[in-house]
């Protein structure tokens, strides 16, 4: 698909429970966000695993609003598998939040793309933005704006959007917690002349605050039983309901596509 206003190819999205996820890679995602960052294009992306894409699934607003992103990859390897199965793709691989947020990174360096921080802590942010400099000390860091952790007035959205824009960075990269930063992306497309990530857990893992998982685990989609290992009190009922409600699912889009 070609987005007519700006001659990008975007991934093609297929239906997943009512929910389109892009069929793409690494690759191909980073060239699509990167050459939206060259045209200053207010261009969405999501990275949705099992939990997020679930949230949509249960909440029909946040579905409308997680449709409206032109990028939504399939971050979790559930969801890859879930749609090699029901529409006969053939995702070698998922394309993981803070593994695409690398590529993009890299990419944005060797652009000499300017790189906005928003979300989470100015302590975490910190710790990201030296991270992502000691990898590619080519890097721009175009400013960083921390998470307020409430909605932001309208005059301070307003005073937000304009120092993005002040900033020149082609790329925005958003760290406040699903879904709170899919529907903050979602409500700044045409507002923000960037290309705009929704990836929280990579400013964690940038900052080095978290372990990410071995990669046979990854791998495997165990990446959840390993997070619920690590904050079992927080996670066990999300991931009770929502892995449940994945299945469930897949089960009745299983039967329908059956007959």
């Amino acid at each position: 698909m070609v987005d007519p206003a700006n001659s990008i190819p975007i991934p093609k999205k297929y239906d997943l429970y009512g929910v389109g996820i892009s069929a793409t890679d690494y690759a191909e995602a980073t060239r699509v966000i990167i050459e939206a960052a060259k045209a200053n294009r207010s261009f969405g992306v999501s990275a949705l695993a099992v939990h997020g894409l679930m949230e949509a699934v249960n909440d029909p607003a946040f579905r409308d609003q997680v449709n409206g992103l032109e990028l939504v990859t399939p971050d979790g390897q559930p969801v890859r598998w879930a749609l090699n199965r029901l529409h006969k793709l053939q995702l070698a691989d998922r394309v993981y939040g803070p593994a695409l947020t690398w590529h993009v990174l890299e990419a944005a360096a060797e652009a000499g793309i300017g790189v906005f921080l928003y979300g989470s802590t100015e302590e975490v942010c910190q710790g990201f933005a030296a991270e992502i400099n000691r990898r590619y000390p080519s890097s721009v860091i175009a400013d960083i704006q921390s998470d307020r952790f409430r909605d932001a007035t309208p005059e301070e959205d307003a005073a937000d959007i304009a120092r993005i824009i002040a900033s020149g960075a082609g790329v925005v990269l958003v760290g406040r917690g699903c879904p709170r930063q899919e529907k903050w992306v979602a409500d700044h497309q045409g507002k923000v002349p960037a290309a705009m990530l929704a990836v929280g857990a990579a400013f964690d893992y940038g900052a080095g605050l978290k372990k990410e998982p071995p990669m046979w685990v990854q791998r495997s989609g165990l990446q959840w039983a390993w997070r619920l290992c690590e904050e079992p009190a927080r996670l066990w009922k999300r991931y009770l309901q929502t892995n449940s409600a994945f299945v469930w699912e897949f089960i009745k889009a299983s039967l329908k596509k059956r007959t």
